[in-house]
């Protein structure tokens, strides 16, 4: 695990190794074991590496035995041992234990097509001296992120778009064409960035310069073909059987790992896996708020410490009032793009917390989307039952509902939330009905909050959809989380917040032999009779108890909605103050005061849409301002002391 870096001189000018050296210090977080880098000519490759595997033999750059190979890599192979088996039956001589040194050999023998034998979360970059060829690209979940820049003199490439602002000529500008998309999910979907210029690589895809020219290319999509032919009772089998591989595959490490445990079921799967093949007891770690009735709506204590007993784990748990004034301007740093998802917060304070003991550890991202744990899965399966009712009571059904209050932060008001939210979409189009569960602000509420429309590529999730399968309604929704948040959102903070402590986080549930499996499965038995992860559920009933598999589910963020009606409300003022908003030109000042109001007076939760909005200030007094994220959050202490 570590950062990557490199350029590649379009021009045919050297590179300097100062500029590698410049891009690696901005990423030391990422790994700050060692370092290392490689030049040939018009070509530089580097890297930042946290030693996992092979704590003494694997630095990188790696080479093969001839030097015409060289290879950075950040992340993790995990059948490594398998394919150097393979590769040493064919003469391949290793000079490391390393995991990365398997994609040299592999590259070697199979060119271009040895990213398919790969099973882990990687991006890369490798050097072929024999071709003057680069290569780089990233694992086929998006795991790991990578950021490229390109113009007339050189290709440029990190794991983060930070190190990118190191080189000569390269400024922290906004590209005001992604706003309104951001502003519509929340996150800015690959392939665009906040940062002119600079783009992100979308997962699954290679990108090869040779001779001149750049060709990018995808190696693997989601599969859409239903398999309609297997019986639940062979799903549950098949689920069964591959959730303990994958997580028995990610447990390979030299240094100690642990486990995320919130006490819902994915966690709790992951740890259960664990546990079975352990000799040692698992360290877990859990994080619950101090506070009022809205923290105590994110406390998961309780089912993570039976969780723990039952499957005897060294566990710790941290209870946090957190600096939130103090935090976000260093963790939006670390994010690079400003989002609209608190779990950012979350995964930062209980990934420093296990840091204290552990280099890996485990996480249950992923589950929600592979097995229909959503919520709003549930859209067309309710959907089909209200269009039940006379047209007359689903008229005056939806004209009540648009008067109910809205407060994630509330039992109750939560609850009118879902309500409200699902009646104003019953009739809309499949498509469109998921897009509204997805969307931080509408469409023409962007349109009206721009002060001025900005040209913009295609519509992320347009995209998405045109890529999904047509046969079942429930894996197409997935397929689009799996091209859109999935990725860019929940994965990208997840890399982001867990190495900003240098803690490696793996993310089993996303191995790519499950999630095939889970795209071949019809969404009728995947959630079967609207029960969310029906089939994973009935998998782990062996393992789990029913209070952990049928328990209320909750998000793995903050009370933000609630706080920014409490302590937070003054730093919000003043951050989307009209006279801020109108020197940075973007926003109309009357639409965001009234999306205040209709948060503070509970006409909406206004959560998301308000925190897009403030953390994109704090972001841009940070890069755009040229500010250091301590003076940053000086500056915000005092509009709330």
């Amino acid at each position: 695990m570590c950062g990557i870096h490199g350029i590649y001189r379009l021009d045919g000018q050297g590179v300097e190794p100062g500029l590698l050296s410049a891009m690696g210090n901005v990423t030391q977080h990422r790994g700050p074991d060692d370092e290392g880098m490689h030049i040939d000519a018009d070509c530089g490759i580097a890297m930042r590496r946290l030693s996992i595997i092979d704590l003494a033999g694997g630095h990188q750059p790696l080479s093969n035995q001839d030097g015409s190979l060289w290879l950075v890599c950040n992340g993790e192979i995990y059948n490594y041992r398998e394919l150097r088996t393979e590769l040493q039956a064919k003469g391949y001589v290793f000079k490391t234990g390393s995991d990365s040194e398997v994609l040299l050999h592999l590259y070697d023998a199979e060119g271009d097509e040895f990213v398919h034998r790969l099973n882990g979360m990687f991006d890369f970059a490798l050097w072929d001296a024999r071709r003057r060829r680069l290569l780089i690209g990233r694992d086929r979940i998006g795991v790991k992120p990578l950021y490229v820049l390109q113009d007339g003199s050189r290709l440029a490439f990190a794991t983060e778009a930070k190190a990118l602002l190191a080189l000569p000529g390269v400024k922290a500008e906004l590209d005001r064409s992604v706003v309104a998309s951001y502003l519509h999910l929340g996150y800015v979907a690959a392939p665009g960035c906040i940062f002119k210029g600079i783009r992100k690589l979308a997962p699954a895809t290679l990108l090869a310069v040779e001779g001149g020219q750049v060709r990018e290319w995808r190696y693997w999509r989601l599969p859409t073909q239903i398999d309609k032919e297997s019986s639940e009772q062979q799903w549950i089998d098949r689920v069964r059987g591959q959730l303990e591989e994958s997580v028995r595959m990610q447990m390979v490490s030299d240094v100690p790992i642990g486990a995320f445990l919130s006490g819902g079921v994915d966690s709790s799967a992951v740890v259960a896996y664990m546990a079975r093949h352990s000799s040692q007891p698992i360290r877990t770690y859990s994080i619950g708020f101090e506070g009022g009735v809205a923290e105590a709506l994110y406390n998961e204590l309780p089912y993570a410490r039976q969780v723990s007993q039952l499957f005897g784990t060294q566990h710790r748990e941290i209870v946090v009032k957190p600096d939130v004034v103090g935090l976000l301007p260093m963790l939006l740093w670390h994010m690079d793009e400003p989002l609209a998802d608190t779990a950012f917060i979350t995964t930062y304070l209980v990934s420093q917390f296990a840091r204290q003991d552990v280099k890996v550890i485990l996480s249950g991202v992923g589950g929600d989307e592979l097995f229909g744990g959503y919520r709003r899965y549930l859209g067309a399966h309710y959907a089909s039952r209200f269009h039940a009712l006379p047209a007359w009571l689903r008229q005056a059904v939806a004209a009540g509902a648009r008067r109910l209050p809205a407060d994630r932060h509330s039992g109750l008001l939560n609850m009118l939330r879902l309500a409200k939210g699902f009646v104003a979409t019953a009739e809309m189009a499949p498509d469109e009905r998921y897009r509204s569960y997805l969307q931080v602000l509408g469409r023409d509420v962007v349109s009206q909050l721009m002060l001025a429309p900005s040209a913009s590529g295609p519509d992320p999730l347009d995209l998405a959809f045109a890529g999904a399968g047509r046969e079942d309604d429930l894996n197409r929704m997935f397929a689009v989380d799996a091209e859109t948040q999935l990725p860019d959102d929940l994965l990208m903070l997840t890399d982001k917040m867990s190495m900003a402590v240098s803690l490696e986080c793996r993310v089993p549930l996303l191995d790519h032999d499950l999630v095939e499996l889970a795209a071949a499965m019809p969404g009728a038995i995947k959630m079967k009779g609207g029960r969310l992860k029906h089939v994973m559920k009935e998998a782990l009933s062996d393992i789990l108890p029913d209070d952990i598999l049928n328990r209320k589910k909750r998000g793995f963020g903050t009370p933000m909605g609630a706080w920014l009606k409490g302590e937070l409300a003054p730093l919000l003022r003043r951050l989307l103050a009209p006279e801020v908003l109108r020197a940075r030109g973007l926003f109309r000042p009357e639409i965001v005061a009234g999306l205040m109001a209709d948060h503070e007076a509970n006409r909406i939760d206004g959560t998301d849409p308000l925190l897009a909005l403030m953390n994109l200030e704090i972001w841009s007094r940070i890069y755009l301002d040229g500010r250091a994220p301590d003076d940053v959050a000086t500056e915000l202490k005092t509009y709330v002391a």
